[in-house]
């Protein structure tokens, strides 16, 4: 009886063992499950559209994000999201910034995109040559940016460049930050200036090169227009550039039309047919280019230039030579609107040419200037005695 009885008790524990075994496996089992439905399963839908835009700041702890996080609806339990954050060691890899997180993303996912820090970056551009009135434009048309502008910067002090902004950043912080780019990059260039160069203090050479820059969207241009501008004030000629009678009637803003004689007639600050030397500030924000051209300009002899029909212009050292010029742009304008050669170019009533006329005793044809047309003129010469 006491064999049988010893015999049976190791097939029991063995029994038991299983049991057990069998038991904790299923627990196991059910717990992984359970950790799986928490990290992998689909989050809650985002509110409105695809995705949730919620912004996390420096410094915020684990407490701080997930409250952020539970309340911009991305996750469903804030105890769950720092259990995650523990379970895979990312307590001190979170990183601030602006994220989008896509409808239904796991709690995993979400952990992961603050881990990679794949943050939502922004950028706004400011052209080159746009004035300043423009610039405030387009920070106003930026709706993650925040408050008003006082009021609109002096002409010439932004520098034109591509910035990287943040949600709920202030528009005047980024005008700040333009100005401060433009003070630091003319410093640099002009302890760069060159013997050749005519503007005497920074602020003539932004002048002068706010002009170049509207005179020719041509990169390679730029040397020669300043060189130009460089060799007329330095014999004294006036620059008569078209650019800056628009500037003494609009402040900055396009003109959308061709230039009035009325205009053209009319004495402004800016309007440099009327007025010798420079005006008084800029008529845009000139880039690099623009600068480095008017303080290292090439040495030239010419005083004159035209458009050259391919959305570039053509350069002379005399006036009859750019009288030449001047009438085979007129030739490319008949040809572009289907006149026969020696027709009158085409016009727009009211309008005066960017040119002077090719005979000095007639009085000027109406032609209208097309865009890309930038022209420097000269007073007519007086007849031969």
């Amino acid at each position: 009886m006491l064999r049988r009885f010893r015999g049976g008790a190791p097939g029991g524990r063995r029994a038991a063992l299983l049991a057990a075994a069998a038991t904790f496996s299923l627990f196991l089992i059910a717990a992984l499950v359970a950790v799986w439905s928490v990290l992998y399963a689909p989050g809650p839908a985002a509110r409105e559209g695809d995705a949730t835009v919620v912004t996390l700041p420096s410094g915020a702890g684990v407490n701080a994000i997930a409250a952020q996080l539970r309340a911009a609806g991305v996750i469903r339990s804030t105890d769950m999201f720092k259990a995650a954050v523990a379970l895979t060691g990312a307590e001190r890899r979170l990183r601030a910034g602006e994220y989008e997180v896509p409808s239904r993303t796991s709690l995993s996912g979400v952990v992961r995109l603050l881990v990679d820090g794949r943050v939502v970056r922004h950028f706004v551009t400011l052209p080159e040559g746009w004035s300043s009135a423009q610039a405030v434009d387009i920070l106003m048309a930026e709706p993650i940016l925040t408050g008003e502008v006082a009021e609109v910067p002096e002409e010439g002090t932004l520098w034109p460049e591509t910035y990287e902004i943040t949600r709920g950043e202030s528009r005047e912080s980024v005008l700040r930050r333009m100005q401060l780019a433009h003070e630091r990059n003319l410093a640099r260039l002009w302890a760069q200036r060159g013997p050749n160069s005519i503007v005497s203090s920074p602020e003539e050479a932004v002048i002068l090169a706010s002009i170049v820059e509207k005179e020719t969207g041509v990169a390679s241009e730029r040397p020669r227009v300043a060189a130009v501008f460089t060799n007329r004030l330095r014999i004294g000629m006036r620059l008569e550039s078209d650019p800056t009678i628009v500037y003494g009637i609009t402040q900055g803003r396009p003109l959308g039309r061709g230039i009035r004689r009325s205009e053209l007639d009319q004495r402004t600050d800016w309007n440099t047919y009327q007025i010798d030397g420079l005006p008084p500030t800029p008529i845009a924000n000139p880039g690099e280019a623009a600068i480095a051209a008017v303080l290292n300009p090439p040495r030239t002899d010419e005083l004159f230039f035209v458009a050259d029909g391919t959305g570039g212009h053509v350069f002379a050292r005399t006036f009859d030579e750019h009288l030449t010029n001047v009438a085979r742009w007129r030739e490319i304008e008949r040809r572009k609107a289907g006149l026969p050669p020696g027709a009158p170019p085409p016009a727009v009533p009211g309008t005066v040419p960017g040119v002077p006329n090719a005979d000095p005793d007639a009085a000027p044809p109406p032609v209208n200037i097309p865009p890309g047309a930038k022209v420097i003129t000269v007073p007519q010469q007086a007849p031969a005695p």
